[in-house]
């Protein structure tokens, strides 16, 4: 029977041990495949990330909804990725984003259960016209930007989610937000986008990010997000 002090000290060294592995896992090396590269491996860091910050993990669409397009885009040709390159393939995708993304005001972040997906929050100043579904001029280059990114990246699913503000009702900006998801999604494909590689859904203003009492947090949570998933063969 160990004594209350031999528990404490097993406890503690469990926590370092940990804490450990957490350190550890920060810095994990890969081998890039495509260019025989070793280097840390953003995939694991975004997993990590996720889980400290309370990023919600999945697509809003659910898992459901998201294996089948997966399913029908391996089957139709496009093929899938297995094993480590996975991380390696949304590693060099995160790096062409945060590129061509810099200076734009729209935020990179991994996500997902293993930080495998890449979501990019596009806020309401440079996306959409309060109460309008049509694209700002503005918003122009930051989708062509992102549409040359998918385009060299192709084994990839895309969800487009679009967000309102508290203004109105619900079922009005319900409405609102799905707009604007589809605008976002004809202009892709107008890029030259498969678009069988799009879901495009609407959350109203039930998921704001900020907080509806000043116009800045209403251009905040007036958004669109994208979120970029690997296809992978298994």
């Amino acid at each position: 029977m160990l004594s209350g002090r031999a528990k404490r000290k097993l406890a503690l060294a469990g926590l370092m041990g940990l804490l450990v592995l957490a350190g550890g896992c920060e810095h994990m090396q890969t081998t890039d495949p495509y260019t025989g590269e070793t280097k840390v491996n953003k995939t694991t860091k975004g997993a990590a990330i996720g889980a400290a910050s309370g990023i919600a993990i999945g697509l809003i669409t659910g898992r459901d909804s998201a294996d089948r397009k997966k399913r029908a885009l391996i089957l139709g040709g496009v093929g899938g990725l297995a094993g480590g390159a996975v991380g390696n393939y949304m590693d060099r995708q995160d790096d062409a984003l945060r590129a061509r993304l810099q200076g734009t005001g729209v935020s990179v972040t991994r996500t997902g259960p293993n930080g495998e997906n890449i979501t990019l929050n596009m806020p309401g100043n440079i996306t959409f016209a309060v109460d309008s579904a049509d694209i700002s001029s503005s918003f122009y280059p930051v989708l062509d930007s992102v549409a040359l990114v998918l385009k060299e990246y192709d084994k990839t699913m895309v969800e487009v989610a679009g967000h309102t503000d508290s203004d109105g009702s619900a079922a009005y900006n319900q409405l609102l937000s799905e707009k604007r998801a589809n605008s976002v999604v004809a202009y892709m494909v107008s890029r030259q986008i498969r678009g069988d590689r799009f879901i495009a859904v609407g959350a109203g203003k039930s998921r704001p990010i900020a907080s509806n009492a000043t116009a800045e947090g209403k251009a905040q949570n007036r958004r669109v997000e994208i979120t970029i998933v690997p296809l992978t063969a298994n």
